[in-house]
């Protein structure tokens, strides 16, 4: 299977700044990704461990049909550092009617550690190229379980505002934890 590489989508299918870039989600990628999605499902809406059977059938049943839809429900990027692969992530749930999208975003589990508000910084610019220049959209908003509170550091340091607090929304671990909702409107 000759897997996709551009978005009908989209104008433009890559953008970067500096050494970091955000292409449409590579076939290559899917198993990193599997594995960062397992390290990290503490923060994801993610309810079992993925095996690679899981991963081969979402990127070949449900990523490789997106890439030929005009306006799909998520639009997906791997995140690269000189061309390698370090994170993933891309507008999700969008809404085509109202003009808005959610935010998507892990990075490689080692980098969370020391350059995770630099990731976050980098790849929010990124993905604001993509929904306000290219899509054209009015919002983009972060749903976030309220369990990294240094998330919230990240995002408004990048001028998100906390518009939301869903209280006790979520069941994680036994109790009831809120989810944070910050977003940005497209003033552009």
């Amino acid at each position: 299977m000759k897997f996709p590489e551009k978005y009908k989508a989209l104008n433009t299918n890559s953008f970067s700044k500096d050494d970091y870039s955000i292409v449409p989600i590579r076939y290559e990628d899917r198993f990193k990704i599997m594995e960062w999605r397992n390290e990290q499902m503490y923060h994801l809406r993610q309810a079992s461990t993925l095996t690679k059977e899981d991963q081969e059938n979402y990127f070949k049943n449900v990523v490789a049909n997106l890439f030929d839809q005009e306006k799909p429900e998520q639009i997906l990027f791997s995140y690269l550092k000189d061309g390698e692969c370090i994170g993933y992530g891309g507008l999700v749930h969008i809404n085509w009617i109202d003009h808005h999208a959610e935010i998507s975003f892990i990075m490689k589990t080692e980098l969370e550690i020391e350059e995770f508000k630099k990731h976050w910084g980098i790849y929010l610019d990124l993905i604001e190229q993509v929904a306000f220049k290219d899509l054209q959209l009015n919002k983009i908003f972060v749903y976030a379980f309220n369990l990294r509170p240094h998330l919230y550091e990240a995002i408004e340091a990048k001028n998100f505002i906390k518009e939301a607090v869903l209280n006790e929304h979520c069941f994680f671990e036994g109790e009831y934890i809120d989810v944070v909702i910050h977003s940005k409107i497209n003033r552009q």
